[in-house]
């Protein structure tokens, strides 16, 4: 497949629920922070790709492409999905272009996120994570512009909701936060690495789970006592791995123990 990365396959499945208790028993008075990433982590935003396309294909009278479900989502290359809808090389070579403008000027918006589903057991693990005490903090790198639409598919997805939403407030005993980056051109390595420094003065980060190697990576190093965890579903197709020592999942479904 044109630019396709094999996701999952880092992450056993026979571990997981071994690996997601040890990040709930992490959870203890003395550390309670428990910092979630949204979108590959908690989040999948297959749904809110598949209707950029859709939209696009009504708008150029491309019935193909109006068909699009989050299915034939399977990697960051738009060539990949117009493929999968059934367009032909040379259709795909004369819309990659187009369609690309097109969804950049739309996947960082409300009104598009607002379509994201949860990732298989999310909402019952931060149920787990709150009936321990713990604080959840979503940790993203979306902007400020995206509060609405975040919060929309946390009520459709049931997750808790937030007590603060702010991109730079300080950190606080609030059981509940989200913390965005300010503005959308801001480079994300530069905010989750804030966010570190952020965390770090909370009373203790007990466990943290992220999709993006480079981030997943960057917690363990600020917090090595902390229980991190990989989410191996999608990530940006820069060439980092993740640290031996971080273990991978691929969703929060956790069988009974």
């Amino acid at each position: 497949m044109i630019g396709t990365l094999r996701y999952g396959a880092r992450a056993i499945e026979g571990e997981k629920t071994r690996i997601l208790q040890g990040a709930l028993d992490a959870v203890r008075p003395e550390s309670v922070a428990a910092a979630f990433d949204l979108d590959g982590t908690l989040l999948s935003n297959k749904p809110r790709q598949a209707r950029i396309v859709r939209d696009f294909g009504r708008e150029r009278g491309i019935e193909l492409l109006t068909r699009c479900t989050p299915g034939l989502i399977v990697s960051w290359d738009l060539r990949d999905t117009m493929r999968l809808c059934g367009l032909a090389p040379e259709q795909i070579e004369a819309l990659h272009e187009d369609l690309s403008r097109y969804w950049l000027d739309r996947f960082f918006t409300s009104e598009y996120c607002k379509e994201d589903e949860p990732v298989p057991g999310a909402r019952d693990y931060l149920e787990r994570v709150a009936r321990r005490g713990g604080h959840i903090l979503y940790v993203t790198g979306r902007h400020a512009g995206m509060e609405a639409g975040t919060l929309a598919a946390f009520r459709r997805a049931g997750f808790p909701l937030p007590d603060i939403v702010a991109p730079t407030a300080p950190p606080t005993a609030a059981p509940v936060q989200l913390w965005l980056k300010p503005l959308l051109a801001d480079d994300d390595d530069r905010w989750k690495e804030m966010c570190h420094e952020r965390l770090a003065d909370l009373r203790g980060i007990a466990c943290a789970f992220d999709n993006e190697p480079t981030h997943v990576n960057g917690y363990k190093r600020r917090f090595p006592d902390a229980y991190v965890v990989h989410l191996d579903t999608d990530y940006s197709p820069r060439p980092v791995e993740v640290l031996p020592s971080i273990p991978s999942i691929a969703d929060f479904r956790i069988d009974e123990v």
